[in-house]
């Protein structure tokens, strides 16, 4: 999973599951926001809706408790 941390001028800094990796802005395909889970199709990354909607719901239940 490749989760987007923050973006720094023209670098995206994303969390993965071996650490830390940077990906170029012009890599990244259509509204993409710090949080977002995103995937490679293999061209460029993009957002997997599902993921990020499910990371957001885990992380908001893990808040109310």
């Amino acid at each position: 999973m490749i989760i987007i941390d923050r973006f720094e001028k023209n670098i995206a800094v994303c969390e993965t599951d071996d650490g830390m990796t940077e990906i170029k802005r012009d890599m990244l395909l259509g509204e993409i926001s710090e949080g977002d889970v995103i995937v490679f199709n293999g061209t460029v990354y993009e957002k997997d809706e599902a993921a990020t909607l499910k990371r957001i719901e885990r992380i908001k239940k893990i808040a109310k408790k």
